[in-house]
């Protein structure tokens, strides 16, 4: 496996060892962010395409600057621009169409795009993005890009055989885009695949689908692999035959009782693995992140580790966010301090 981690470490960075530190994808909007939105969507207020623009700009700038503050190695704009990871492409893909919001469950709605033709590449798609967040950072950028398995299965679709044929034509279109992302300097893509551990047996429509994102994609480029929690024992160890180089996964939320899923057979690629849990608003302490970091190593040795929240953070308040992110950063520094002085046993390097 080609190692696509190291260009990703800090050059002043303290400790022999390394942990990559770094987010999923979402983050809490400033509160004038939504405002600015609620203006420019009401067609009374004086708040024109470009002051909304110049809105998400600054927002943008303002989250990219607090997640390098927090401490973090690699960073994203929180996804500042986007309302939701499906309906955000499925309005920039040719095919697609709306036809307003359906009931997921009790009182949440969904605005559930529909395939009324084929599905084609127009415009980018996250180039401009990552081109601002780029331009603004200190630090390397990753892109989060919803992938094609989810984009077929969150939506309606009319015209295609079934959903796996619809994910294999969407599936060129991300390739197609992230073709244009490394153009643009891209080096970490991120799929995001969040259903994919609650439906048995799709592993082998995903397998198929990242074979088709990673044709041609250039061998120092990171490519991730987001599932959200699930049964895993679904996926692994297929998973392991992803073209991907990291598999992201949310453990912390089921206080790491899958860990043993992935000890047998060896897990062979990087492990982007959740330490904190975004889905309660209590702030872990350092010391209990450490011990979640070390739940990893019975997984994998420290050079395939990257230590991340369990999922986006969109929806905790913004100060318990960041304070999740800085203590997660001070927690796998020291844990990095601890390995350089062999005070941490490694089980998977045994």
């Amino acid at each position: 496996m080609t190692d696509t981690r190291s260009q990703f470490r800090p050059a002043d960075h303290p400790n022999d060892h390394f942990l990559l530190t770094t987010v999923v994808g979402s983050y809490p909007k400033p509160k004038w962010h939504d405002r600015a939105r609620q203006l420019f969507e009401d067609a009374d207020a004086d708040f024109d395409e470009d002051a909304w623009a110049e809105a998400k700009d600054d927002a943008a700038r303002l989250i990219t600057e607090e997640h390098e503050r927090s401490g973090l190695d690699v960073v994203v704009d929180g996804e500042m621009r986007r309302n939701e990871m499906v309906e955000y492409f499925a309005h920039r893909i040719c095919g697609y169409e709306f036809n307003g919001p359906v009931k997921v469950w009790g009182h949440n709605y969904f605005d559930k795009p529909s395939v009324v033709d084929e599905v084609e590449y127009d415009e980018t798609w996250l180039v401009d993005e990552f081109e601002f967040t780029d331009d603004v950072a200190g630090r390397p950028v990753k892109v989060p890009i919803t992938g094609p398995y989810t984009l077929a299965s969150w939506s309606f679709n009319e015209v295609y055989e079934d959903d796996a044929e619809l994910a294999n034509e969407l599936a060129d279109l991300v390739n197609l885009e992230i073709e244009k992302l490394v153009e643009a300097g891209a080096t970490y893509i991120q799929i995001d695949e969040p259903a994919l551990a609650t439906t048995p047996d799709d592993h082998a429509i995903v397998g198929e689908t990242l074979e088709r994102i990673a044709d041609g994609i250039p061998d120092d480029v990171r490519l991730g692999l987001h599932v959200c929690y699930g049964d895993y024992s679904r996926i692994y160890p297929e998973m392991l035959d992803f073209p991907v180089d990291e598999l992201d996964l949310e453990l912390a939320n089921g206080d790491f009782e899958q860990v043993e899923v992935f000890t047998e057979p060896e897990f062979t690629k990087d492990l982007a693995m959740g330490v904190v849990d975004v889905h309660d608003a209590t702030v872990e302490s350092v010391e209990e992140i450490k011990e979640n970091i070390t739940r990893g190593f019975e997984i994998v040795p420290p050079e395939q580790l990257t230590v991340s929240p369990d999922c986006g953070l969109k929806l905790l308040p913004r100060e318990v966010a960041y304070q999740k992110m800085a203590n997660m950063v001070q927690a796998a520094r020291e844990i990095e301090a601890e390995l350089d002085a062999g005070e941490i046993d490694v089980p998977a390097a045994e």
